[in-house]
């Protein structure tokens, strides 16, 4: 059985470092924990991993986020994986930093990478792992905030987090979204509030 597994980023070396490149962080660390690589196909990166009898179709789209939808829609179709077996890793600001959290659906949320996915497959119902980046910036100041780099103790911290993802990811293709859901979603929570309009500083647990 096949599962797209789609992390969401910018392409190119001056968005390598950014907080809105988590999706990208997250399977790049995926795929060297199996001693595996990206190859540069059509629309994006791609590494296929073997795990417990399914095959993991890793995919880093070169879209740039706001044409995610090109990449995924692609992949779905030449590898003929169903909506249910999709899974996409993005950042969120309305979540404390390092906070993980899995739905089986839902909204956009203002992420723009969700929003062209939905757009071009024609629904919102593929399961999601949103992880938060945190929101410590000011108003009018969030493009530059997510296109942001991590400073050293943050990047520390959500390396370690990341481990916590892959986890999710390799449970998401053996017992499937709401089991996940249950034994990882407790886990995955950091203390903060989820506060979409606050711009307050978000603290290092």
């Amino acid at each position: 059985m096949k599962y797209l597994i789609v992390g969401l980023g910018n392409m190119g070396d001056e968005y390598a470092e950014t907080r809105h490149n988590i999706g990208f962080m997250v399977l790049d660390a995926m795929a060297k924990a199996s001693n595996s690589s990206f190859t540069g196909k059509r629309y994006g990166y791609i590494c296929s991993l073997k795990y417990k009898g399914r095959e993991f179709i890793l995919l880093k789209p070169s879209t740039f986020m706001n044409l995610s939808g090109n990449a995924v829609r692609y992949w779905m179709n030449k590898e003929k994986i169903e909506i249910e077996n999709l899974l996409v890793i993005v950042d969120d600001i309305a979540l404390p930093l390092g906070s993980i959290r899995m739905r089986p659906k839902g909204s956009d949320g203002g992420h723009n990478g969700l929003a062209h996915i939905s757009l071009v497959l024609g629904t919102d119902q593929y399961a999601r792992i949103r992880v938060g980046i945190g929101n410590g910036f000011h108003r009018g100041s969030q493009v530059k905030f997510v296109l942001g780099t991590w400073s050293p103790e943050e990047r520390k911290f959500i390396e370690e987090r990341i481990d916590l993802v892959i986890e999710m990811i390799k449970s998401f293709g053996t017992v499937g979204t709401e089991l996940t859901m249950t034994s990882f979603n407790k886990a995955g929570k950091i203390a903060g509030k989820d506060n979409r309009g606050n711009n307050s500083e978000q603290k290092l647990p």
